[in-house]
């Protein structure tokens, strides 16, 4: 059974019909639900909030994996944590008070998790680990889909995953994530994917199945968790 979860984008899907998309990429393979929240002001993008969540809660009993890329975070986690996310990542950069919010998502009764973009380096997370479910390593920086990886993270993944240690934390890559590139991070440690553009390309679902497909072989061919 493969080890690495695939957790496409919604982000890169046909948003006029998001759901049918959603369920598409369910019976495609997907794992997780990659859930990615702009505000226009942390990141330079608007994507949408917990109302379109909400909306495409009850078609798929998969994770949600929900991507809080907004700045202040805190007094929004109940809302998403009510519109049905399962794990919620808040950006170590997004506030001064990472510990708080993590405690707070987790006081919801929610898996918690933080994100680093690029230029971040893995030493915020470190008194921070015991509050955590997951790390999401950005491999672009943060705003847009259809980005190209940056390889310098790969060394950043290698050295989370040292972190970490024998802690049961996720490690998840979004960026830049292809049949080329996923190998490189799950080799290093990485044993979560999210895959925009990568997933999505050919716009119908036997296309998503190959694509998926396609990202966990290539991932497999390594096994996750790999460090040298």
């Amino acid at each position: 059974m493969s080890r690495t979860i695939i957790a496409p984008s919604v982000l890169s899907a046909d948003f006029s019909r998001l759901g049918d998309e959603v369920e598409a990429i369910v019976r495609a393979g997907a794992d997780w639900i990659h859930l990615d929240v702009m505000d226009g002001h942390f990141v330079p993008n608007i994507t949408f909030g917990p109302q379109v969540i909400k909306s495409i809660r009850g078609r798929t009993d998969k994770i949600f994996d929900c991507h809080l890329m907004i700045a202040p975070t805190d007094q929004y986690l109940a809302a998403f944590a009510d519109a049905g996310c399962d794990i919620i990542t808040v950006h170590a950069e997004a506030g001064p008070h990472l510990d708080r919010s993590l405690q707070a998502i987790r006081n919801l009764g929610k898996r918690a998790g933080v994100s680093l973009n690029p230029s971040t380096p893995e030493s915020v997370i470190e008194y921070v680990l015991d509050r955590l479910d997951l790390v999401l390593l950005m491999t672009v920086n943060p705003g847009f889909g259809g980005q190209a990886f940056i390889p310098a993270v790969v060394e950043k993944v290698k050295r989370v995953n040292a972190l970490i240690g024998n802690r049961s934390i996720d490690i998840e890559i979004d960026g830049g994530v292809t049949p080329e590139t996923a190998p490189l991070v799950a080799a290093a440690g990485a044993n979560v994917l999210v895959a925009g553009s990568a997933v999505f390309k050919g716009g119908f679902e036997a296309a998503y199945r190959e694509n998926i497909a396609a990202i966990r072989a290539a991932c497999d061919s390594v096994g996750s968790r790999a460090v040298a």
